[in-house]
């Protein structure tokens, strides 16, 4: 493990991977994809430079989904569990890891709400951090 470096895996433990930090963003994303993607009321991800990342195990049971008609939401995520992993975005250097799936808490807390407006009603509030209709521009 690189020095610095935080771990992670999906619920079975078949896909390890490891992410060298600093992050760019923590995002509480409210959109309908991430909410049916993940069957919470958002989803907590983290992005870096796909650089950053290493996988450590199990890379060869990763399936990956590229939503049909979508500029770039996919979801990577263990053949064998289901549960959601580190993916890389369609046509970019931007890798988004689930919150989740760290095994140690990030070094950073939320910055960010997007897709605010198309949260689900039920939905938690902004606990102050700002909202974005949309991707911010650095996405």
């Amino acid at each position: 493990m690189a020095e610095g470096s935080i771990q992670g895996a999906c619920l079975c433990g078949t896909v390890r991977f490891e992410i060298d930090p600093p992050f760019q963003k923590m995002i509480h994303c409210h959109c309908s994809r991430c909410r049916k993607s993940s069957g919470t009321g958002h989803a907590t991800n983290l992005t870096a430079d796909a650089t950053q990342l290493r996988w450590l195990s199990g890379e060869d049971a990763i399936g990956r989904y590229e939503l049909p008609g979508a500029k770039a939401f996919g979801k990577w995520f263990c053949r064998h569990c289901g549960a959601p992993l580190p993916r890389v975005r369609r046509n970019s250097t931007l890798v988004v890891i689930p919150a989740g799936s760290l095994d140690a808490p990030p070094p950073m807390a939320p910055t960010d709400h997007i897709f605010w407006a198309s949260r689900a009603p039920w939905a938690c509030g902004s606990g102050g951090l700002p909202t974005h209709a949309e991707y911010p521009d650095s996405w």
